[in-house]
């Protein structure tokens, strides 16, 4: 019940993750089958996809994410966090804004079924060994945050990106 208030807060970050599966589909030219952007259940949103035509591509369209959500929470979050302190200077749609980017910024980490995709796409006939040596360790990272989520690491991350790094990078 918890996860569903929690990935209702958070929404925009659901979106903005399968909005980048979806982009990193077309980047690679694999051919999307069905999205859902956001729904009340478990997964919150999915991308279904034809097999890449590499390993490459496939790590790539899972690990996107990653990329495409932080740079969108960090940016999205900017102004408001440097607004932060001291207090009184934020207003309303400053704390909006920060709650926008750490909602995307939380959102970032692939999921176990990405590790999966990723991880069966290393383990075909085609894979080369040098992509399975690049890929094998994302796996076990996606697994190991994953993990660290049931710790609240995915909002500690939304905060990090979206609150501390603007202020950060400021000073």
């Amino acid at each position: 019940m918890f996860a569903l208030f929690l990935a209702c807060l958070t929404f925009p970050g659901v979106v903005v993750h399968e909005l980048a599966h979806r982009w990193f589909c077309w980047l690679a030219g694999v051919r999307v089958l069905k999205v859902c952007y956001f729904r009340l259940g478990n997964p919150a949103g999915y991308v279904i996809y034809d097999t890449p035509s590499n390993a490459y591509h496939h790590i790539w369209i899972c690990i996107g994410p990653f990329v495409v959500n932080t740079i969108v929470g960090f940016a999205a979050a900017y102004r408001g966090a440097l607004r932060l302190l001291p207090l009184g200077r934020a207003g309303l749609m400053d704390y909006m804004m920060i709650w926008l980017g750490v909602s995307i910024a939380a959102h970032a980490f692939p999921s176990t079924g990405d590790a999966r995709s990723i991880w069966r796409g290393l383990w075909t006939r085609r894979a080369s060994i040098f992509a399975r040596l690049v890929g094998t360790p994302i796996v076990g990272l996606i697994y190991l945050g994953a993990l660290g989520s049931m710790l609240w690491l995915d909002i500690v991350y939304g905060l990090a990106v979206a609150v501390w790094l603007p202020r950060w990078l400021a000073s």
